[in-house]
């Protein structure tokens, strides 16, 4: 992104407006079609220079409160931050190069979860470390089974 153009005008407008050129509906269908690309991927899909991923994760996040659907969009970040921090899924052995490769996609995940589900998302964060996953897992999307069983779809 070059000179902060992605705060320049109406942002949310130009968001839509790209997501339309590519022919969805809402930015969550252009990101679902994409479950595993980073957010600031996407964000240069639409934009390289004038959208940033901090207005996709607001987008994302804006269609998800009106869906009701919160807790589907805190998987779909884990998945998105999981696929970029540690991209061969759960490290078989924990040396202080992976253990900082989970650090981050789990810090990186709490930060980005709204308020309503930081306890949720610490709780599973906790779960994750007391019982890792198996070598190599990897989640491919909100829906991975893992994840809805740590955090299944009740909104709160």
């Amino acid at each position: 992104m070059s000179g902060g153009r992605a705060w320049q005008g109406n942002v949310k407008a130009r968001l839509y407006e790209r997501v339309r050129e590519r022919g969805y509906d809402s930015l969550t269908a252009f990101a679902e079609a994409r479950p595993t690309v980073p957010l600031h991927l996407l964000a240069e899909e639409l934009g390289r220079d004038d959208v940033a991923g901090v207005q996709v994760l607001s987008g994302l996040l804006a269609e998800a409160e009106r869906r009701k659907q919160v807790t589907r969009f805190v998987r779909d970040v884990f998945t998105r931050l999981w696929s970029e921090s540690v991209p061969d899924g759960w490290p078989t052995v924990m040396d202080d190069d992976n253990r900082f490769k989970v650090a981050e996609a789990l810090g990186s995940w709490i930060a980005y979860t709204p308020e309503t589900h930081k306890n949720r998302a610490r709780k599973v964060s906790d779960a994750l470390l007391a019982t890792p996953p198996p070598p190599g897992w990897v989640p491919r999307g909100p829906d991975d089974e893992l994840l809805l069983t740590l955090l299944p779809d009740e909104e709160v």
